[in-house]
């Protein structure tokens, strides 16, 4: 059984234009997501599907033993196209095995690690059958548009640390089997098992001011991890 991480990244970003290759923390943002899957022991292929080339030589050059880059198709690289096409087109041209796991890492997490996945696929370990996602805890109160709390009583409004919050989809990565996709068309399928990770995870880069907030919480969470000797 093998494992691919599949990382989709095309070149046409509105909000924040080149943004996969723009520099975050000394490297294109794309580095981090692959940097995860490379260092992950379990991960046999990065899988990089792009429309661009310029994003596509930027890959090569991270020299990641695993990495192979996909071109992908013009049809399922624009504004209305879903993730879940790009996946099924990739898969169907592939030889992949229906019982080999797919990754889908999002490169607009750099958040994410090696041990996460480790996590995640471990998940997968006990549960063959199963999909995962990941989620960070988010301790935030939320309200309806009737004026209902949809996650607390604030009758008995509970202090911070006491309030277990609830999980939020932050976007990272998925895991399934390549079977579960074909037949589901989708990146998830029943049962869904969630991979917490730390709460500052919840955030991601898609407007211009998101990155500057998270090139911060990069460098104190996970860049000075890196660097330590």
């Amino acid at each position: 059984m093998a494992v691919v991480a599949f990382i989709p990244v095309r070149g046409g970003s509105k909000s924040i234009p080149g943004k996969n290759i723009k520099n975050f923390n000394g490297k294109p943002l794309l580095y981090w997501s692959a940097l995860a899957a490379q260092e992950n022991r379990e991960v046999s292929q990065i899988v990089i599907a792009t429309d661009d080339e310029t994003i596509a030589e930027t890959a090569r050059g991270f020299q990641f033993s695993k990495l192979i880059v996909y071109n992908r198709i013009p049809e399922n690289a624009n504004d209305t196209a879903s993730t879940e096409s790009v996946m099924l087109e990739y898969l169907e041209c592939s030889n992949h095995s229906d019982t080999d796991l797919f990754i889908l890492i999002q490169a607009t997490n750099p958040f994410i690690t090696s041990i996460d996945l480790t996590k995640g696929l471990s998940l997968i370990d006990n549960n063959p059958t199963a999909s995962v996602i990941s989620c960070a805890t988010f301790k935030r109160f939320l309200w309806n548009r009737n004026g209902t709390p949809l996650n607390y009583d604030y009758r008995a409004r509970p202090r911070r640390q006491d309030f277990p919050g609830i999980l939020l989809e932050n976007g990272s990565f998925y895991i399934n089997s390549v079977s579960n996709i074909k037949s589901s068309k989708n990146r998830l399928s029943e049962p869904v098992l969630i991979c917490e990770m730390p709460e500052f995870t919840s955030f991601e880069i898609d407007e211009p001011e998101d990155w500057i907030i998270c090139e911060k919480i990069h460098s104190k969470n996970i860049l000075s991890n890196i660097e330590k000797p």
